[in-house]
């Protein structure tokens, strides 16, 4: 049986290496200088996201999401390093077909390759499949992006295709996506075992 996901419901998930939260607008003090130090994060997305007024209309967009009820964003905070790391969130929600997108994740390089990922997205993949009983969590990236793809298929997520020249980028050219998943069935089955014998290494 699912359950509905609330968007009022201000959801903390959290273990003993990470916080997730919801995002708010006054985050930007924290998120903002990724923007200026690292503007390299966003070489693959599909907005302008460097810069004050570029940042703000992404903050606006992702709270639109919720307020619209088809996202959910989070701010990232690693308890180790004890600072803000970054952003992800659900998207393109579907309660009738019980599923949902899991990205527009990012983090800055101090926090690339330290398993705070992995910690993330197992939470994450546990509120979708073991409190939400979605069906299905769906992954996107750009084609060309390898450390993403990487980093979704180091936690168990199958290929399924490409889409080819699907979107246009914030650079004028287009993309091709990668669309991944993982099913309740997996998750049940061998994923949710598996990334938890990595976050324990």
């Amino acid at each position: 049986m699912s359950a509905t996901f609330d968007f009022n419901e201000e959801y903390t998930l959290e273990d003993n290496r990470v916080l997730l939260r919801p995002l708010r607008l006054t985050d930007e003090e924290y998120l903002f200088p990724f923007t200026e130090a690292e503007p390299d994060l966003w070489q693959y997305g599909t907005t302008q996201v460097s810069g004050g007024d570029h940042f703000q209309r992404y903050l606006a967009t992702a709270l639109r999401g919720r307020a619209e009820h088809t996202a959910y964003p989070f701010i990232v905070f690693d308890k180790q390093l004890n600072r803000y790391a970054g952003s992800t969130r659900f998207y393109d929600y579907q309660p009738d077909h019980l599923s949902t997108q899991l990205g527009y994740t990012w983090y800055g390089r101090d926090f690339r390759g330290t398993g705070l990922n992995k910690h993330s997205k197992f939470l994450l993949l546990s509120f979708a499949f073991d409190t939400l009983a979605l069906a299905r969590v769906e992954f996107r990236a750009d084609a060309n992006n390898q450390r993403s793809i990487a980093a979704m298929k180091s936690i168990g997520c199958t290929v399924e295709g490409t889409l080819r020249s699907n979107l246009a980028t914030a650079f004028g050219t287009r993309r091709s996506s990668i669309v991944l998943s993982i099913l309740a069935d997996e998750w049940d089955a061998t994923v949710r075992e598996q990334l938890q014998g990595q976050l324990r290494k």
